[in-house]
């Protein structure tokens, strides 16, 4: 009966649910919203080599904050791409970057691309992962590393999955970790998430063998759906996850999609366009301890691949976004042209912790900053 139940619940949802869902923003431009207090850091600004650093993410393991972020020597995701790691015990003072992951080369010589994929800690573990891939986008891999003083990490794990992650893992309400990628949600029920993840997407398994930062324009061009990809979710108090997209290339129309799920994860919806602006870059979505839905993120719409300014949204009920606070909107003056280098405010990562929101981000794909503001501003 219970199995009966949820098919006819899964059903249903699949029919109506992403139709029916109305997640929207009421962000038109900055003027008039208030500014949050903050303090920030600049962790990594280069000097004389390695002028790419972006794929930032943060976590606090023990008391201290520990960033990671890819780091290449002039260009996006070009052969050489490392992953970095810096630590602080008080915010305002950072070690000076240290290699978690070097590229090795592929069987043609050239040195293969890594890309920073975010933290996930259980006990006394801090996990980091990244995903790796060659020159031509083939041969996608996930790895993770170790570490239970964040100095010393073990070997590469193998994670057994073709995906480099939007977002390192996330627990939802039963437990089960799942991890944002462009259009592959892989999960597992493994609390160490270390073993047993399960590659899933809204597409069919014969669409894709993949999940990359090329990979994701012919599923979508064969479903009839903008190239999709880069994704974050939040869990509703009904179970239901809200996938939300950004849709990138000749595909934007300054709206983020969403998919969702009513099994945890094991399937998701046909994607959907909602009302919630974007300026076409990756965004984050949490929950505060008073369980109001937020995100970060460039809901701009006027100004597209500006990436800024960093705005803060809200929601008691996770579908109408409609309280806004600017975060940041100063200028990072780029020291060094590169491939795809641009954007004020790239690809923020957000942690709350002892009553503060954290956020790291790129700055032109070029330095890494990280900010914080005390959660008792938001009324």
């Amino acid at each position: 009966m219970k199995a009966q139940f949820l098919f006819l619940r899964l059903l249903f949802f699949e029919k109506t649910s992403a139709q029916q869902s109305t997640i929207s923003n009421n962000y038109k431009n900055e003027i008039g919203l208030p500014h949050l207090k903050i303090e920030r850091c600049m962790i990594y600004s280069p000097e004389d080599e390695w002028h790419y650093s972006h794929h930032a993410a943060i976590i606090e393991f023990k008391g201290k904050l520990i960033a990671t972020w890819s780091n290449g020597l002039v260009d996006e995701d070009s052969p050489g791409q490392r992953v970095v790691f810096s630590v602080s015990t008080d915010f305002k003072h950072w070690s000076a970057p240290a290699v978690l992951a070097e590229p090795s080369r592929a069987t043609n010589g050239t040195q293969k691309v890594l890309t920073a994929a975010g933290f996930y800690k259980f006990k006394d573990t801090l996990v980091a992962y990244y995903g790796e891939y060659e020159k031509d986008r083939t041969h996608t891999h996930l790895w993770a590393k170790t570490s239970t003083d964040a100095v010393h990490w073990s070997q590469p794990l193998d994670m057994h999955i073709p995906l480099i992650p939007n977002h390192g893992p996330e627990a939802i309400q039963n437990g089960r970790l799942i991890i944002s990628g462009n259009f592959s949600f892989p999960y597992t029920d493994d609390y160490t998430g270390l073993s047993g993840w399960k590659m899933n997407s809204f597409y069919p398994d014969s669409l894709y063998t993949q999940d990359n930062s090329a990979t994701f324009y012919k599923p979508a061009e064969k479903s009839g759906l903008p190239p999709l990809c880069e994704g974050s979710f939040f869990q509703t108090d009904d179970g239901i996850i809200h996938m939300l997209l950004r849709v990138t290339g000749k595909g934007w129309k300054g709206r983020l999609w969403l998919t969702e799920s009513a099994d945890n994860g094991s399937h998701w919806s046909r994607p959907t366009e909602t009302g919630f602006s974007d300026n076409d870059s990756k965004f984050h979505f949490g929950r505060l301890p008073d369980k109001r839905f937020y995100y970060v993120g460039i809901p701009d719409t006027l100004h597209h691949y500006d990436r800024n300014p960093l705005v803060l949204a809200l929601s008691s009920d996770g579908k109408s976004f409609n309280q806004q606070y600017i975060i940041a909107d100063e200028l990072y003056h780029l020291k060094k042209a590169g491939l795809w280098k641009g954007g004020q405010y790239g690809y923020p990562h957000t942690m709350i912790w002892k009553g503060y929101m954290y956020i790291i981000i790129s700055r032109q794909k070029e330095a890494i900053e990280v900010i914080r503001f005390k959660l008792n501003q938001l009324s």
